[in-house]
């Protein structure tokens, strides 16, 4: 491992203390590289996890044609030199992660879901919004549960989504194509 040097621990790129963070961390934490900044966050709580279900079943419902991704680690061009992160939920056509992988090219990535805790929905908010539109995630749906907003994200163009259509949670937000269905946020 590391091997210290007159009490203290040798200087490392934040790429090399991600690997040692990612490969300490118990199971269930999420260890992501965003922007730089290593997030260290604990298992999700019960809410959390009730809401991404609940989406990935109503896609289930809807598009059976197409695979949903809980705990698949994508490359973000430019969150980072790196770029590790891991959607809350990820929707692409079946079959486009059965490589032995951790981290992912999100070319084939049609949707990704976000949900807020108290402790990262900043970094849903902010830094993961920019580093999606950067790849090209064609819609980006932000569950804002502190806000009681579902935030739909489209049209991608460099850093930002130039369409940001805010929704009440309880109301359905019309998601667009390839999804093509409305997502009933009353079920949240």
């Amino acid at each position: 491992m590391l091997r210290q040097v007159k009490g203290r621990i040798p200087a490392m790129s934040v790429e090399a203390a991600f690997d040692v963070f990612d490969a300490v961390a118990p199971e269930g934490w999420r260890v992501e590289l965003i922007e730089g900044e290593i997030h260290v966050t604990p298992p999700a709580n019960g809410e959390h996890e009730e809401i991404v279900s609940e989406m990935s079943g109503q896609v289930r419902d809807h598009r059976k044609d197409l695979g949903r991704y809980t705990g698949i680690g994508l490359y973000v061009p430019g969150a980072s030199v790196s770029g590790k992160i891991v959607p809350d939920l990820v929707i692409a056509p079946k079959g486009s992660f059965t490589d032995e992988l951790e981290y992912h090219d999100p070319g084939p990535v049609l949707f990704i879901a976000e949900v807020t805790s108290r402790s990262t929905g900043q970094n849903d908010r902010v830094k993961k919004v920019r580093g999606y539109a950067r790849a090209g995630i064609p819609v980006y749906l932000l569950i804002d549960r502190e806000a009681d907003q579902a935030v739909l994200c489209t049209v991608p163009v460099g850093e930002e989504y130039t369409c940001k259509v805010p929704y009440k949670i309880s109301e359905p937000v019309p998601l667009p194509e390839p999804l093509g269905f409305e997502l009933d946020t009353g079920e949240f």
